[in-house]
């Protein structure tokens, strides 16, 4: 069967490109997708599989019974696209200004759509059950995985894989790991209120901006000082905005940024020390401020058993140049969720190419994937779907 699939998918590689390329074309923003969700159970309909729209919000899912009975095996691909203005100059740049793809989901799309179709023609040689979550809101916290499970998704499933078209990783690359791969990734906006002024006078104001600079430095103690260096953890200021003119003292600034943990005591520990070092920098000047802190995406965390079934098929596959184990990374993505309910595992298929200038990192205007990768990602969840099905029937896998 696994032959079978392999070149079936060859073959449909051609249109698996050009469905990319239209999605490429059309993004939409997490919580706004409307043509992508139609397009993709359109696509479940015409195959004649079964299909449930509006999943959680806007999510998909289709489910492939095969002929034979035997586990259920959940494979998840998003949707949504980025805030972004896609600068590349290609036939399939994006027509919607400001929003782009640029971070691979049209291509997770694409791939779980013709793996879709290759493995319903197998049918009836599957033994066991199929089940393709396409989720919308994956760059956007809340996200679309908390509702889409809590409208069912993983009812009855036993397993689930899925795969990240990784431009870290040369195309050919499978990267894998056992227990953390992506940090817990939350956010937070610090407001600081003094007293606004002349330039000219500042004895009489409260300056907000000094105390924000000051604020800036200090939170970078947190984590060079004040955490375990054996416990990884990132905080990142991302923005700073404060006053209009040069010679008026601002009476308010604003800090926004992102705190990456692995760790969930690190994480509260973390957000303790930055109330408390807020507080004090206000406190000893006599301004007020507001601190909001939101916690993002749970780590994702795989499953030993799970991530070595599908290391396993991965350095089977021929278009594979290599499997290897990953480090962990400081990013975020709501996956998490779904392997806190089911045993699994997420992977990174590799995606770059400088021969076509498939270089930049996700989420840059110039983002791109070599679509070579897709195939390889079809053929590798392909395998390790089938590998589980068949181990299942032999025996139970420990979890």
């Amino acid at each position: 069967m696994k032959e079978t699939l392999h070149k079936r998918l060859e073959e449909l590689y051609p249109d698996m490109v050009s469905l990319r390329r239209e999605l490429h074309k059309h993004p939409e923003l997490s919580f706004e997708e409307v043509r992508t969700p139609a397009l993709i159970a359109a696509f479940y309909e015409d195959l004649g599989m079964d299909v449930r729209t509006e999943v959680g919000g806007r999510g998909v899912v289709a489910t492939l019974n095969g002929h034979h009975p035997g586990k259920t095996v959940a494979l998840r691909a998003d949707f949504d696209a980025l805030p972004i203005h896609d600068q590349k100059d290609v036939p399939y740049k994006s027509t919607i200004p400001g929003v782009m793809h640029a971070c691979g989901h049209d291509g997770h799309t694409s791939t779980l759509l013709y793996l879709a179709q290759a493995l319903y023609e197998q049918r009836d040689t599957l033994e066991g059950t199929v089940v393709f979550i396409h989720q919308f809101a994956e760059e956007l916290a809340p996200g679309g995985a908390k509702p889409m499970i809590e409208d069912g998704c993983l009812d009855g499933v036993d397993v689930l894989f899925g795969t990240h078209l990784w431009s870290g990783f040369p195309t050919g690359t499978i990267a894998y790991k056992s227990d953390e791969l992506m940090a817990a990734a939350d956010s937070f906006e610090i407001v600081i209120k003094g007293k606004g002024g002349h330039g000219g006078i500042p004895h009489e104001a409260i300056d907000s901006i000094v105390i924000a600079s000051q604020l800036v430095g200090s939170l970078q103690q947190i984590v060079s000082r004040a955490i375990d260096p054996a416990k990884t953890a990132v905080l990142s200021v991302g923005s700073f905005h404060a006053g209009a003119a040069n010679n008026v003292i601002s009476e308010t600034a604003t800090l926004t940024g992102t705190v990456r943990t692995f760790d969930m005591d690190v994480r509260e520990d973390i957000v303790k020390r930055m109330e408390r070092m807020i507080k004090s920098a206000c406190e000893a000047v006599g301004a007020e401020y507001s601190f909001t802190y939101k916690r993002g995406y749970p780590p994702v965390v795989n499953h030993e058993t799970e991530t070595k079934l599908l290391a396993d098929a991965a350095e089977n596959v021929e278009d594979v140049t290599e499997a290897i184990e990953t480090e962990a990374l400081m990013v975020g993505e709501d996956v998490s969720y779904y392997l806190q309910e089911v045993p699994g595992t997420f992977f990174l298929t590799g995606a770059r190419s400088e021969e076509i200038n498939a270089v930049y990192p996700h989420h840059h205007p110039m983002f791109d994937i070599d679509e070579r990768a897709m195939l390889i990602a079809a053929k590798t969840l392909g395998d390790v779907t089938l590998k589980y099905l068949e181990v299942s029937k032999e025996t139970v896998i420990e979890r």
